[in-house]
């Protein structure tokens, strides 16, 4: 299968080349943002929407359920229908989707709002990839061009944080989703002026769509199963049958993807892979324990420690560039001496990083537990998951590396989205039952000593919750580290052969960029 400028589009000129560029990383950039501009907001989404704790995941994890369970898909759309065609389309739905975010009155509308994002960034990440590699035919342009496409990817996560502390602490929660409609609209009218329509020429794949469903349906209803469970118990016959109907999907999932479909989105025969196994295995834990630190450290600061969004984003620019520098030392280290015991030393210290934040509690400054203990798991993260990307795309054959990386990319979202889920509502359990059993001591002759006593209450209830989500993901990136020893030590990719090279379509996916979430 071969790329081809389609009729309907005239090749890009030399000097709007870099136009291109320029467009597509605007959109990679908005798809990043939106990961992390929204978490410094939570505190007041949650005031201002009426957010449980336990419901309040939902803001992040439904845009990452969507986001990951679609992302393969999004891959063959822009293959098959026109990369500059699935590039407008995403960034249509990822437009109107902000709009409908920020207007959002009620909980239902805001979760829709960002499950609608998700699928338009589905749509719009591979895109924005595909369109560089067939745009940028020379190889010195095409290497500085995804040299600016992955600098772009990782500022988008960087400054998502900080972003969002100044828009929420100078507007309103709902400008980080405003944010993106005039630059949504300018990157549309100009992308319909610079970038040629082009597709995969060839033979036409059938696409996956009951696999991408299943999929995407069958882990909404095992997160929405979680999280109901701070409602009715686990017992209950809803709980039960949420948790069948979640069964049956994944199992469709598993079936389609094995017999059903002609050409899978998930071969599952790629899995035969110990390095690509081990890889997806190992992000699947860090996705969970890496989104759940950033989640409880942001209310943590907020609600706890009394941080402005503002302050807060800035709390947050030494764990970037922990990632960053960790991300450089890793780059050099595992060509060297393999993924596997960079991985491991990585997802080590991330461990001791979530341990060390366990500890956190009322009246502590920031430096005392959060800084350290933040630095010291992002910098860990910031060294495994390049060497997981390396590990993942060796274990294959050369036409399977795009599709190899996209299931890393998806691994990792499905994992934040799980993880979060179940971290958040045994946090709100662990909540609910320490300000039930708490002695609230003897009555106040004032209301204002009676509020005061109460808000240290409440605080003192929420670091002991956070504490506790901490602990648990600092053993679920542990059970990473575990995981990453499946990885052999020096992974290679499988011989070409005959039977093997039309196996599967090219999926051209991003690699997974480390962004603080």
């Amino acid at each position: 299968m071969t790329d081809a400028p389609s009729p309907s589009g005239a090749p890009a000129h030399r000097h709007s080349l870099w136009v291109v560029l320029l467009v597509v990383c605007i959109g990679q950039f908005m798809v990043v943002l939106d990961v992390s501009v929204v978490n410094v907001a939570l505190p007041a989404i949650q005031r201002s929407l009426h957010f449980t704790e336990a419901n309040l995941q939902w803001v992040v994890t439904a845009y990452a359920l969507t986001f990951g369970g679609l992302l393969l898909l999004g891959g063959r759309l822009a293959d098959l229908f026109g990369r500059r065609r699935i590039f407008l389309i995403g960034l249509g739905l990822f437009t109107v989707a902000s709009i409908a975010g920020g207007f959002a009155p009620n909980q239902g509308t805001l979760v829709a709002a960002r499950a609608l994002q998700g699928i338009g960034g589905a749509v719009l990440s591979p895109a924005t990839l595909t369109i560089i590699t067939v745009t940028f035919t020379e190889n010195h342009a095409r290497a500085r061009a995804l040299g600016v496409w992955s600098a772009v990817a990782a500022g988008g996560g960087a400054a998502g944080a900080l972003f969002g502390g100044v828009l929420t602490d100078l507007l309103s929660w709902r400008w980080i989703l405003f944010i993106n409609v005039p630059i949504g609209i300018v990157a549309i009218v100009v992308a319909r002026i610079v970038i040629a329509e082009s597709r995969a020429t060839g033979e036409r794949q059938p696409l996956d769509v009951a696999g991408a469903v299943t999929v995407t349906a069958g882990m909404i209803a095992l997160v929405y199963a979680i999280v109901r469970t701070d409602q009715v118990p686990w017992g209950s016959a809803q709980t039960i049958g949420i948790l069948a109907v979640a069964a049956v999907l994944l199992g469709a999932f598993v079936l389609i993807e094995a017999r059903l479909a002609s050409h899978p989105l998930v071969p599952l025969r790629m899995f035969a892979s110990r390095a690509l196994t081990g890889a997806n295995a190992a992000m699947f834990c860090f996705g969970a324990s890496m989104f759940g630190m950033w989640f409880f450290l942001t209310l943590y600061l907020q609600q706890v420690l009394g941080f402005s969004p503002l302050t807060t984003g800035y709390a947050f620019l030494p764990q970037t560039a922990a990632i960053a520098i960790a991300a450089t030392i890793a780059g050099r280290l595992a060509p060297r001496i393999g993924p596997r015991p960079v991985i491991v030393v990585g997802a080590l210290m991330a461990a001791g990083g979530l341990f060390w934040l366990s500890f956190i509690g009322v009246g502590q400054s920031y430096w005392a537990n959060a800084f350290g203990g933040g630095v010291l798991a992002t910098f860990g993260m910031g060294l495994a998951f390049t060497p997981i990307a390396l590990a993942a795309t060796a274990g294959v054959r050369a036409h399977e590396a795009g599709l190899a990386s996209g299931l890393v990319n998806t691994s990792r979202q499905i994992g934040a989205a799980l993880g979060l889920a179940v971290l958040s509502t045994v946090v709100a359990d662990h909540m609910r039952s320490y300000l039930d059993q708490t002695f609230h001591g003897p009555a106040f002759t004032t209301p204002a000593q009676a509020q005061a006593a109460h808000q240290h209450l409440v605080a003192t209830a929420s670091a002991s919750g956070y504490a506790q989500g901490f602990g648990i993901a600092a053993a679920i990136a542990l059970a990473g580290a575990v995981l990453a020893l499946v990885i052999p030590a020096h992974p290679r990719r499988p011989d070409p052969s005959p039977a093997g090279a039309g196996a599967g379509a090219v999926i051209e996916g991003p690699l997974p960029a480390p962004e603080p979430a």
